[in-house]
């Protein structure tokens, strides 16, 4: 094999694996924009029920809105589970130390910007 032929093998290969490399992220970033178009459907779904159950929304746009999460799930699953535990906390747990209402916070307490402090 000459060495033409070992560099035109050479660059057959490499150019099979930049094109593998380019199907994969696609792939993820595919995924990765259909987990948040669910989270962003969850989201509207939590905001709707909130307007109607205070008498601002309507069933029908619930309704509506389960009928999209319906067929994103279908097309691309959706996880309704938090994946890490900051996703957790945003779902009301407090945070490592304590909440507020026990007075067991890791945070100083907030100062009143239009109060002085006299040395």
């Amino acid at each position: 094999m000459g060495l033409m032929d070992k560099v035109k093998a050479q660059a057959t290969v490499l150019a099979e694996k930049a094109q593998e490399t380019a199907r994969d992220s696609k792939a993820r970033f595919d995924q990765a924009q259909a987990k948040k178009r669910g989270d962003v459907l969850l989201r509207n779904l939590g905001a709707a029920v909130y307007l109607e159950r205070t008498g601002r929304g309507t069933q029908a746009d619930i309704d509506r809105l389960i009928a999209d999460i319906r067929t994103h799930e279908s097309e691309h699953g959706i996880s309704l589970t938090p994946e890490s535990p900051d996703q957790a906390q945003a779902g009301g747990v407090p945070p490592q130390g304590g909440s507020p209402e026990d007075g067991s916070t890791d945070n100083p307490p907030r100062r009143d910007p239009n109060t002085t402090t006299q040395v």
